[in-house]
């Protein structure tokens, strides 16, 4: 009797609703789309019970817009809806546009945010309970398959309420939305991806935040720790170009504030040692590179091969002091 239950499930999920059981991923989730008045960003993050589900839920494209896609996902709401807003469509007109054509609107869950702050959401009345959105300023928050109701309204109050940058608000709401009860069958990936206002016209350098991660018992931990990482490295990145100006004095503030925020990081702090000998500050540098190659052997080797490419312009004998 079961198995014909089952049976006779699957037939009248495949018929009522395209054949999404094959097609379309069980992604159920929570999500998050949002916009950074000051700045112009546009973001968009998800946790899910569902193996990478930042491949599937997550869409977004510099100067245009964020879309997620979730509860029995189409994926092509991703690409089609930033199509749409590229077209010159409203969040509303391209959520009208793409759940009018699909088959299967009555299980998907749409939020879709334009570059102007903009933002439009859709859920299915049979996506799986508990499901529900909330449309803010600049924001939506959306949820289903959740443990309770309460869900959504917890992220809604969080990202409102949070300080910081467009990626750690998203944070606070995702982390929200678990403290509540989350998905109900609990936690395993989750992704967060922020892209400018303005196109460069290089993808690698509109995309500020683009974090995955694809299987955990802690994804949301993990996920604090990446942009956290990413935080840190960010530091380096500014360190680099203060260099490049010389501006010795900015690129040491910075180098310090990536090597507070993650100590035990052997390469921030390698860079910053080969930064300060390259300037002259080899006394500086030989205490920190002394404790890095105790630690690990192969950045001494490595430094070596610096000489010839240029990437260490020390002299000889200073060469041979950080050697020693």
């Amino acid at each position: 009797m079961r198995r014909v239950f089952l049976f006779l499930l699957v037939f009248s999920l495949s018929v009522s609703a395209q054949t999404y059981l094959s097609s379309s991923p069980l992604a159920h989730t929570y999500s998050i789309v949002a916009f950074d008045p000051e700045t112009g960003d546009m973001g968009v993050a998800v946790q899910s019970h569902w193996f990478s589900v930042g491949s599937i839920v997550t869409w977004g494209e510099a100067g245009v817009g964020v879309v997620a896609t979730q509860s029995f996902v189409n994926p092509a709401f991703g690409p089609d809806g930033l199509a749409l807003l590229k077209a010159g469509k409203s969040p509303q007109e391209t959520v009208d546009e793409l759940i009018k054509k699909d088959e299967g609107r009555d299980v998907r869950q749409l939020a879709i945010l334009d570059s102007k702050g903009r933002v439009a959401t859709w859920t299915g009345k049979k996506c799986i309970q508990a499901a529900g959105h909330i449309t803010g300023t600049n924001f939506s928050v959306q949820a289903n398959m959740m443990l309770n109701d309460k869900v959504w309204g917890a992220m809604n109050e969080a990202f409102t309420k949070a300080k910081g940058n467009l990626a750690e608000r998203m944070m606070a709401a995702l982390e929200a939305a678990q403290s509540v009860g989350g998905d109900i069958r609990g936690k395993q990936s989750a992704a967060m991806l922020v892209v400018r206002a303005k196109s460069t016209g290089k993808v690698w350098e509109d995309r500020l935040v683009d974090l995955r991660v694809e299987d955990s018992t802690e994804p949301l931990k993990e996920l604090r720790r990446l942009i956290n990482v990413h935080s840190a490295y960010g530091h380096m990145n500014n360190g680099d170009l203060a260099v490049e100006k010389n501006d010795m004095a900015k690129a040491m503030q910075e180098y310090s504030s990536a090597m507070k925020m993650f100590p035990q990081n052997l390469e921030m702090k390698y860079w910053t040692a080969i930064t300060l000998a390259n300037k002259g500050k080899i006394d500086e540098a030989l205490p920190m590179l002394k404790d890095i190659f105790k630690k690990d052997k192969n950045w001494k080797t490595l430094t070596e091969r610096l000489v010839p490419v240029g990437l260490l312009t020390v002299s000889e004998e200073d060469l041979k002091k950080i050697l020693k």
